[in-house]
């Protein structure tokens, strides 16, 4: 049983971390986290701009290419659930640089593929670890951030995903206008993004483990005190925190025997696989959307149509939503890009020849990536990192994450079908049915901005001392301080 001191002492570690001031250490986690979460973003969406080299090249249908461009999607399914339950069974740290390997060896391969079978198999590769890096990436900056900027600081290495989508179509409009074969241009485009994945291997090697899984999980409170101060670089202390003390864990099970917690994973794992659906679909075929609006456009300028849209409405989106979301609220920003996303999608889809008018239809498109960023884009990835029980942090995340993946996949692969089938408009008007359904769905949480998150888990999962409750399946009995 947990002592009323060794419960004292982790407070003592948890209030230690909530309260701390913003610090050069949290900058190094940012730092840490968000090149990950760049490699993702630049391995996810630098195939929308490959595809279009590699369908002239290999001569693929619609069904393949789609294939093709969601593959990996699918891939990120597993590894979010893997990953996300073994960074909670075994520790974040041991996880970290794993995933990263996944990510950097399928980008080798994918540039050395000889044909379409080996192209699937690098990017389902590449896929388990994009998946694996979204819950461990998301909970190791929410457990080193504070309370008050949490919000900010998980949204900054999100953020990290607009450098990706910028640098994607510079990549490729650099390669495509020096002159090369497309054969060599595909390939660079996609071995590239092993090169930011080996990097953040040796960052993250470098980065202890989590003080608050240390504590509250594994119970080792005077390890954990000494992993805050030496990555703190001595800025934050913890005092009188010492010895081991026995914790319970929660199974995945109690997802489906606490109606709260239900409740909260049908939140945010709807509310991300609603989004996603929509998003990548849009994200990944913005060349192909080019093209069908204005055939007559050549490649490179169709890259440099994607950099500008990127570039003018998707980055201010990252960039106010984490300087925002915690006066704002996660949980309303969320609601306002639902809103106004679906919106535009819905004009799109309604306007008579909007599709035939590049410049208007790019405006409402523009307004669309604004608040899909300043919304949903972000709150999606940082609501899963705040809202579950440290031992069902990852886990809870990358299911979340994983069934995001899944609507990512069929968004990206029946793109190029409905719009052949229903036309790009039509296309459009399902994404737009899609935002209202993710507004909705988002009711089902709380709000969590500037609030402490074992404060949320309390309310989540009540616990009591010596116990066993539904959500406490199985249990790691620690040796008892003496």
């Amino acid at each position: 049983m947990t002592t009323k001191s060794e419960s004292g002492q982790r407070n003592q570690i948890i209030a230690a971390l909530d309260e701390a001031p913003l610090s050069l250490f949290h900058l190094r986690a940012v730092i840490t986290s968000g090149l990950g979460f760049f490699t993702d973003a630049y391995d996810l969406f630098i195939i929308g701009a490959a595809m279009v080299l590699i369908q002239s090249q290999w001569h693929l249908n619609r069904s393949t290419l789609g294939l093709l461009g969601s593959t990996s999607l699918m891939a990120a399914f597993l590894g979010s659930f893997v990953f996300g339950r073994l960074a909670d069974l075994w520790g974040r740290k041991k996880m970290y640089g794993l995933e990263a390997s996944f990510m950097a060896l399928g980008a080798i391969i994918s540039a050395f593929s000889p044909n379409i079978t080996w192209l699937l198999i690098s990017r389902f590769i590449m896929g388990v670890g994009i998946g694996g890096d979204y819950p461990v990436s998301a909970v190791i900056m929410t457990e080193y951030a504070n309370r008050k900027d949490r919000g900010k600081l998980v949204g900054m290495v999100f953020s990290m995903q607009a450098v990706g989508l910028i640098l994607g179509p510079i990549v490729a409009l650099t390669l495509l206008a020096s002159g090369i074969s497309h054969n060599l241009a595909w390939r660079l485009m996609l071995g590239l993004g092993a090169l930011p994945a080996l990097f953040s291997i040796y960052l993250r090697l470098k980065m202890p483990e989590s003080p608050r899984y240390v504590s509250q999980v594994l119970g080792k409170e005077h390890e954990a005190a000494g992993n805050l101060q030496a990555y703190t670089g001595g800025q934050v202390k913890v005092e009188k925190a010492d010895g081991l003390s026995q914790h319970k864990r929660l199974s995945v099970w109690s997802f489906l025997t606490n109606w709260t917690l239900l409740k909260t994973l049908i939140g945010t794992a709807g509310t991300w696989f609603i989004f996603d659906y929509a998003y990548y679909g849009n994200t990944i075929s913005t060349p192909l959307i080019i093209k069908m609006i204005s055939p007559q456009t050549n490649l490179v300028t169709t890259e440099a149509w994607s950099v500008i849209i990127f570039a003018i409405a998707a980055v201010p989106g990252y960039i106010l939503a984490f300087l925002t979301i915690d006066r704002i609220g996660h949980k309303r920003l969320q609601l306002i890009g639902f809103a106004v996303m679906g919106l535009a999608f819905f004009a799109m889809g309604i306007i008579p020849h909007i599709t035939m008018l590049l410049g208007p239809f790019l405006l409402l498109y523009g307004i669309s990536y604004f608040f899909a960023e300043f919304g949903p884009n972000m709150t999606t990835f940082v609501l899963p990192a705040e809202l579950y029980p440290v031992s069902l942090r990852t886990t809870g995340h990358g299911l979340s994450a994983g069934f995001a993946k899944i609507g990512a996949f069929v968004g990206v692969f029946v793109f190029p079908v409905l719009s052949k089938h229903l036309g790009l408009r039509g296309t459009l008007l399902v994404s737009a049915i899609f935002a209202a359904v993710g507004f909705l769905l988002t009711f089902l949480l709380p709000e969590p901005a500037q609030k402490s998150m074992e404060n949320l888990n309390t309310e989540v999962v009540p616990v009591k001392s010596g116990t066993n409750t539904s959500c406490e399946l199985f249990s790691e009995h620690l040796p008892q301080k003496v």
